[in-house]
């Protein structure tokens, strides 16, 4: 299929709670960003999420992967409410179709923006980027319940880890690390699990090898949450399994100012499946509807989505606007200590495109 390069096909999934606020705010600045370069968005939007599942008792339709191939690239809002089990949501919505995109890998960067308060004490120019194994690990959906109800329940969880999904995050790791400062931190725990994580430290090890330029440091994921407060100007790239991961980039963001600054991208590197791009907050039920939302995650999610389709200035356009727009704490919303509301963020982001031409 020939695409039209000058025309970005974004499908979008608002998903649930602020998701459908941040998203509304983040679209119109793709667009500006990207007809600044004489280039169109064309949006498809889905409905998927709590209401669908409430509904139709699925949170998304059994032939979602086939539908979001044929766009270009994926924003994703959140997903959660309350009146719906958890796990419905999250593995009926965007596990579920991370894996059936076999999205290998996350990318969650971590920046610190001048002006953004944090709880952590010298954060100034910190810059990170956490690359995720993204289909394995603890979250591959292995295991089950065994005497369920007996008053001796048994919860099994299986980690799986192979070779192949360790290689794929291990190799866009490097190349990204290469491209950066040249140091790559492996985060681990084979002092303690005899299977998993020492062969992450093996493969890695190896991939390794092709990389003689990229220095490489293995790290006890203990240690490098200690690390990660007290040294974070210490970090450039982290590469680690999917729980790790996970756990890691949340923590991480507080450096940046808390979740409303976090942005991630799930790809699958060198393949021409659509990544999905969404910010890590979550759907936040308690302040949806409010309009106090901060959109800074997702319109930073939507710059890594510009980046990943060659539309290089148009991300620096969304990223200089954020950053000029959060020097001025008239923009903070709550979550960074203000008053601001997501449309005066969404308008004023938008104003400093729109002005830079």
């Amino acid at each position: 299929m020939t695409r039209d390069t000058k025309v970005v096909r974004l499908a979008v999934i608002p998903g649930d709670g602020i998701g459908p606020e941040v998203v509304a705010a983040t679209v119109p600045t793709l667009r500006a960003a990207l007809e600044a370069d004489g280039h169109r968005l064309d949006v498809t939007s889905f409905d998927w999420g709590g209401e669908r599942f409430l509904r139709q008792g699925a949170a998304m339709p059994t032939d979602a992967a086939d539908q979001v191939k044929k766009a270009d690239a994926v924003l994703f809002g959140a997903v959660g409410r309350p009146d719906v089990p958890e796990h419905e949501l999250v593995w009926g919505l965007i596990i579920g179709l991370r894996q059936q995109l076999d999205l290998a890998v996350n990318l969650r960067p971590v920046r610190a923006f001048p002006g953004v308060p944090t709880k952590v004490r010298d954060t100034d120019g910190v810059d990170l980027v956490i690359v995720r194994e993204n289909t394995e690990g603890e979250y591959v959906g292995a295991g089950g319940m065994a005497h369920a109800g007996s008053g001796h329940d048994l919860g099994i969880e299986v980690a799986v880890h192979s070779r192949r999904a360790i290689e794929r995050a291990a190799h866009h790791a490097f190349a990204l690390a290469g491209r950066r400062s040249g140091r790559l931190c492996l985060v681990t725990k084979s002092n303690a699990m005899r299977y998993g994580y020492p062969l992450w430290d093996r493969v890695v090890r190896e991939v390794g090898e092709q990389y003689p330029r990229v220095q490489l440091e293995t790290v006890l994921v203990d240690a490098m949450a200690a690390r990660m407060i007290q040294a974070p100007r210490s970090l450039d790239v982290l590469l680690a399994s999917n729980l790790f991961g996970d756990i890691l980039s949340d923590l991480a963001a507080v450096l940046a100012g808390g979740m409303g600054m976090a942005p991630s991208a799930n790809v699958l590197p060198g393949a021409d499946v659509p990544g999905i791009y969404e910010p890590v907050h979550g759907s936040a039920p308690d302040i949806a509807g409010k309009g106090v939302a901060n959109p800074v995650a997702c319109m930073l999610s939507g710059a890594l989505l510009l980046d990943d389709l060659g539309h290089d200035g148009a991300a620096r356009r969304i990223r200089g606007a954020v950053a000029g727009t959060l020097r001025d704490t008239r923009h903070h919303t709550a979550d960074l200590g203000g008053n601001a509301t997501t449309a005066d963020v969404a308008s004023a982001v938008l104003h400093t495109i729109e002005s830079q031409g």
